[in-house]
């Protein structure tokens, strides 16, 4: 007589969630962050106040957020979110390694520096503001926002216009206004209520 031995097949346990709900709130703080920043509430030579937050805060929220969405599947989100990752912990290298000299950039070359990055950084938001264009309108008015924010901070940047620079640091204060919003419909949804209304999409 033989004993059969049965083994069981281990429990998977499915993932599920909203990345939004880890990935919205901390580009907000961020954004609110790098907003004061370019506004001028803490004094010029003080661009690295705002990286206490970002880096650790924003950046690593961002990956979490990203990391989430592709084990959901979630393509499209986990794209922005990876983006934004890139974005922020790429700022604060940025600023990090401009204040301590880590690139072995001059003085004279930050400028330029700074306006290599935010050029980048710009195609590639723009990039990513044409894709969503069938999303809801809520998504793209976001996108836009980044958009003038960055071409306002990079002509602030290589021309040294300070009042450039400054309102760019106002529409990063109405992006995260929009991001705000976002924020409040997937909470209302995760919290069994009802989401808020994004628009109608661009294209469809």
């Amino acid at each position: 007589m033989t004993t059969a031995v049965a083994t069981e097949a281990p429990v998977r346990t499915e993932i599920t969630g909203d990345p939004a709900l880890i990935g919205v709130p901390t580009f907000i703080v961020g954004a609110i962050a790098l907003g004061l920043v370019l506004t001028g509430y803490v004094p010029a030579g003080a661009v690295g106040a705002s990286i206490a937050i970002i880096l650790p805060a924003t950046g690593l929220g961002q990956l979490i957020a990203a990391v989430w969405a592709a084990a959901l599947g979630q393509n499209a989100v986990a794209a922005v979110f990876g983006v934004f990752t890139g974005f922020w912990l790429s700022y604060a290298a940025l600023v990090l390694g401009l204040i301590h000299g880590w690139f072995g950039i001059t003085a004279d070359a930050a400028v330029a520096t700074q306006g290599l990055f935010l050029i980048a950084w710009l195609v590639t938001v723009v990039l990513l503001t044409l894709g969503t264009l069938r999303l809801p309108a809520a998504f793209t008015l976001l996108f836009t926002l980044i958009d003038i924010a960055l071409a306002l901070v990079l002509y602030g940047t290589v021309s040294g216009s300070t009042s450039a620079t400054t309102a760019g640091g106002y529409v990063v204060f109405a992006f995260t206004a929009v991001g705000v919003y976002l924020f409040a419909g997937a909470l209302s949804t995760a919290t069994g209520g009802r989401g808020l209304p994004l628009g109608r999409p661009v294209l469809r």
